[in-house]
């Protein structure tokens, strides 16, 4: 989704940053491609890039969750369960969201099991959203996906079925009639 949100974007005639985890899919010609590993690598290329950005589309989906402590070395079999402790990772978009101008706007996306849309409305307004785009685990590893983009209100701006490309341009064209058209631009900003 998003390589499929950069080449709209891009068509459009915004310049485009990406930050990237590890993924096997090519991002199109034409982006400034920063590639990270971790959530704690996003999170920092995120705090470096987005003040120089009119907007930001989160559609990464980083892990939520990361080992408390890693060892240092293969953990040999005892025989006996092991058990792990996990904590929260750090939420980029709820960063950039709540360390945004007042000319710059954000754009997260929610994928939800259960109760799609009142979630995905609690997620915007808790990491301080402008816009927020709902999707289902159907969307992983698919070509195709079915979302709905939701106003702050809860209110669906518009809900669109297809494959990814189809589904970014749609998207990308509410978000500049929303968002892009309607913010004081900064010199030099860049669109990530």
């Amino acid at each position: 989704m998003g390589a499929a949100l950069a080449d709209a974007a891009l068509r459009l005639g915004h310049d485009v940053v990406v930050v990237s985890g590890p993924v096997s899919i090519d991002y199109p010609r034409g982006v400034e491609l920063v590639q990270v590993t971790t959530t704690d690598e996003m999170l920092d290329a995120c705090r470096r890039l987005f003040p120089e950005c009119d907007g930001a589309i989160g559609a990464a989906a980083p892990c939520d969750y990361m080992p408390h402590f890693v060892q240092t070395q293969k953990i040999a079999k005892t025989g006996e369960p092991i058990a792990l402790e996990l904590i929260e990772t750090p939420d980029v978009v709820a960063m950039m969201g709540q360390n945004k101008r007042a000319d710059q706007w954000v754009v997260g996306f929610a994928l939800e099991t259960a109760d799609r849309r009142f979630r995905a409305t609690v997620k915007l307004q808790k990491k301080h959203c402008d816009l927020i785009v709902s999707n289902g685990p159907q969307a992983i590893d698919s070509s195709d996906n079915e979302v709905e983009l939701l106003s702050p209100d809860g209110t669906v701006v518009i809900a669109v079925r297809g494959d990814k490309q189809y589904v970014a341009d749609e998207l990308l064209q509410h978000i500049e009639k929303r968002l892009v058209l309607h913010q004081p631009k900064q010199n030099s900003a860049k669109d990530t």
